[in-house]
Parts: C-alpha cells; structure tokens; sequence
C-alpha cells in the first residue's frame, strides 16, 4: 500500500472509531438517565442536567476523531 492509501485509511478508521463508541456511550449514558428518573421522578432536573452535560462531552469526542480525520486527509 501506498503511503497515501494509509494516510486516507487511518482518516477512516478515525472517523468510524470516533463516532460508532461515542454513540454506543450516548445510548447507554441515555438509559440510566430515563432509569434513574423512573425510579425517582423528583431527582429528574439534576438527573438531566448531568445528562447533558456528559452527553455533551461524549459529543465533543466525536468532534475530535473527525478533526484527526481531516488532519490526516489535508497530507494527502
């Protein structure tokens, strides 16, 4: 393989990586959440808030993988 083959390879594999745990992590962060307000309705706002924000976070992980990604496309 060609060193441009890599480069466009390891792009895609960040990308893939990048986006296919965070959203597994969002699913599952997702379910305790509505878990947790299921079982006490009256924590819900404090429940949510640190939803979000770690949702939030998880997100910006996302962000990451796909700025290494357009990292690596701009070597080609």
């Amino acid at each position: 393989m060609t060193e441009k083959a890599l480069i466009a390879f390891a792009a895609a594999l960040a990308v893939a990586a990048s986006t296919i745990f965070p959203a597994l992590g969002q699913g599952k962060a997702a379910k305790a959440a509505m878990d947790g307000i299921a079982r006490q309705p009256d924590a819900a706002k404090d429940i949510r808030s640190t939803l979000l924000l770690s949702l939030a976070l998880m997100e910006a992980l996302t962000i990451y993988g796909l700025l290494i990604a357009f990292m690596l496309v701009g070597k080609i």
